[in-house]
């Protein structure tokens, strides 16, 4: 899952480039007027560009009026601030990264206990390969192949690896609404493989609540929802990056009501082949290479940014069953070779 704190010197090579890409929108200025009509009414497509835990994000909504409009994305903007305060690890006055300093924290707000309690069920459901509990492994390989002397090309020790790993345990976090604490010394969390997903849910609620039901949130590079469609009735329409030619798209998907979200260890890798990534197994410490990308559809973000990362972690011969646990749920998976599949078959 990913993990990493934001580092101003020599760290994991970050791709920025966006795992998914909405098509057919004009882009330039911060904030663009695309005129569509809609029964009587005059409708404008307003486009705001911004950053959501670090990584570039993207509000589209139809609207009769831009200085309304404009208010609800700055409603919108300030939202996404808060949420950081809770969930960046690269700020150290968030909670999550207090939390991972003091191994406990007391009176948490109820956005970090409402993320951390679907945490616990999903890891529940998906038996373990998802699990927030990863972020040890994470300051390990970033030591090894970061920490200043010349690595070893073959990665962390297979000791080191097994003393790290006896960390990970997603059922040593204990919650409540008075405290949360790590149950053993050295636990970290890292919630970058869900709380993208939480904020996108957040801001289209926000955008909901004040009437907007025709429009588009992508905050980060791989996390989008849709909420109805166009003002002229289609749907809205993503491509999918393909992670081994970064020009051009696996796949080209519409979206209604529905959120789709990309894990890939093209992410962020430790070293140039991509070997050694940010998106660990629980339950061997090593970087997963099922998969190249995993695209998870489901109606909350939430659901699919965790999916998308546990489905990632997950051996194919399971990855099918673990899906049929959620409602409504499918995926696309990046063989190594390039080869496109979808899941359920």
């Amino acid at each position: 899952m990913t993990h990493e704190p934001k580092t101003p010197h020599r760290g994991p090579a970050m791709t920025r480039r966006r795992a998914m890409t909405v098509m057919g929108v004009a882009t330039g200025l911060p904030w663009i007027g695309v005129t569509d009509r809609s029964d009587a009414a005059l409708l404008l497509l307003y486009q705001w560009d911004g950053t959501s835990l670090g990584s570039p994000s993207r509000l589209l909504l139809y609207h009769h009026d831009r200085a309304t409009a404009s208010r609800i994305v700055s409603e919108c903007a300030a939202e996404i601030e808060r949420l950081e305060r809770i969930f960046a690890l690269y700020r150290t006055d968030s909670e999550i990264a207090r939390l991972n300093r003091d191994g406990h924290i007391e009176f948490p707000s109820v956005d970090l206990l409402t993320v951390l309690s679907q945490c616990q069920i999903l890891s529940s459901l998906s038996r373990g390969a998802f699990d927030v509990s990863v972020q040890p492994l994470w300051t390990l390989y970033a030591t090894h192949f970061f920490g200043g002397a010349a690595p070893r090309a073959e990665g962390p020790s297979p000791h080191a690896i097994e003393r790290v790993r006896t960390l990970v345990n997603w059922q040593a976090i204990e919650l409540g609404p008075r405290r949360i604490s790590l149950g053993r010394p050295g636990m970290g969390l890292t919630l970058n493989g869900i709380a993208q997903g939480y904020i996108t849910d957040r801001v289209t609620d926000i955008l909901r609540e004040h009437g907007c039901d025709r429009t588009l949130a992508n905050m980060g590079c791989s996390e989008i929802k849709a909420v109805g469609r166009h003002a002229d009735g289609r749907p809205w329409r993503v491509g999918l990056t393909d992670p081994r030619q970064p020009d051009t798209f696996a796949a080209r998907v519409d979206l209604f009501d529905r959120s789709v979200c990309t894990s890939g260890g093209y992410g962020t890798k430790f070293e140039a082949s991509g070997r050694f990534h940010h998106l660990f197994d629980p339950v061997t410490g090593a970087s997963a290479n099922h998969y190249i990308a995993v695209s998870v559809f489901a109606s909350e973000a939430i659901v699919a940014d965790a999916l998308s990362t546990a489905l990632y972690v997950t051996p194919p011969e399971r990855g099918a069953t673990m899906l049929t646990s959620f409602h409504n749920v499918t995926a696309l998976v990046t063989l190594p070779n390039g080869t496109v599949e979808r899941l359920p078959r």
